[in-house]
């Protein structure tokens, strides 16, 4: 059987479930909707965005509220265990293992430049753990980097295990950082999230995590999207780093160096030209054309798109060719050297050592 009969045949054998999942409708994915910000307590919220899941085209509508005192913007009403599964369900394992192993696969130069920017504080750290690891190709790429340091991944998917099975990392913990934390007290040099606080359900107990788990005079490493981004603001809800409805919480740097400070930690390195990834009009003209499209087949939808839909989707997307290629030169000659004295950042970074 090919590879594509083997995905149809696989699909119409999910839809069933999701089907069922689907009969009473998405409002019981959302918890109650939050009348205080979850960052700084204060009431002063105001509505940031609307948006659907313009990645895998499940329904449902998701809002971000912001804080008009510190900033906060978060997920509001938010999943619940049940929606995170949900919406989780076949993102990055399952039917898309695939094609997200292939992407974060393909990155190794952005992950070396994540291991550089320990460099000037620790250029020898004996023990690393990275949290959110996924597949493990940050740590195999760091090993280049860092050939002496080993190299420990946690995640709450099971993309961990096949990271340790692949030899991405020697060892995998699969679960909630918060929950294994008090077995790793004091074991790592340096404790990296990349873009892993922002899924969090309590952003704070993670951080509570990584200070158990770094030593005395050991690193925490945190990358996250910018919320201040100009690209936030320019591009709605086509500004990918938003990911509805995956991303729960935005938190500007200032937040985040004041929670670290209070926590014990001394941030060392701020840096936000270096942390950013020149694909947000790329990713914005794809997300658009995906949304005009028909879309393939999902077995979230309640049928298999037939010819004709398929053949639109495809005349679309060819249509749409020349303004990828204009968006990718844009990206990467014409924003790029400008990023970080424009404010168009996507992220940042923040380096902090345990007091």
């Amino acid at each position: 059987m090919s590879d594509a009969r083997e995905k149809k045949a696989h699909i119409a054998g999910l839809r069933p479930a999701y089907r069922a999942g689907l009969a009473a409708g998405t409002d019981r994915f959302l918890a109650p909707r939050r009348t205080t910000c979850p960052w700084c307590s204060s009431a002063r919220l105001t509505r940031r965005l609307r948006t659907t899941d313009l990645l895998q085209h499940k329904p449902g509508r998701f809002t971000l509220d912001a804080c008009a005192d510190c900033g906060h913007i978060f997920q509001n009403p938010r999943l619940t265990a049940e929606g995170l599964e949900f919406y989780y369900r076949d993102f990055y394992d399952g039917l898309g293992e695939q094609r997200m192993s292939g992407t974060f696969g393909a990155r190794a130069a952005m992950y070396r430049r994540r291991a550089e920017a320990m460099l000037p504080h620790d250029p020898a750290p004996k023990t690393w753990l990275d949290v959110g690891t996924g597949h493990g190709h940050f740590c195999a790429a760091a090993r280049g980097v860092l050939p002496g340091t080993a190299f420990d991944g946690l995640d709450f998917t099971d993309g961990v295990e096949l990271a340790a099975r692949e030899g991405r990392v020697e060892h995998g913990y699969r679960g909630a950082f918060p929950d294994l934390a008090p077995g790793l007290a004091a074991r790592y040099d340096v404790v990296s999230m990349f873009h892993y606080l922002e899924h969090s359900t309590d952003p704070d107990r993670e951080l509570r995590a990584a200070h158990e788990a770094v030593r005395p005079g050991g690193h925490l490493l945190i990358e996250v999207p910018d919320p201040q981004s100009r690209y936030a603001r320019l591009l709605g809800r086509w500004w990918l780093p938003w990911l509805q409805p995956q991303h729960l919480h935005f938190m500007p740097a200032a937040n985040l160096r004041r929670r670290l400070t209070g926590l014990g930690f001394t941030v060392v390195a701020e840096q936000h030209e270096e942390a950013h990834d020149p694909v947000d009009l790329l990713a914005a003209v794809w997300l658009a054309l995906d949304r005009a499209a028909p879309r393939e087949d999902a077995p979230w939808l309640p049928e298999a798109p037939g010819a004709l839909r398929r053949a639109l989707r495809t005349g679309v997307l060819l249509a749409g060719v020349p303004v990828l290629l204009a968006a990718v030169l844009v990206d990467r000659f014409a924003a790029r050297p400008l990023a970080g004295r424009l404010g168009l950042s996507n992220a940042y970074r923040l380096v902090a050592r345990r007091d």
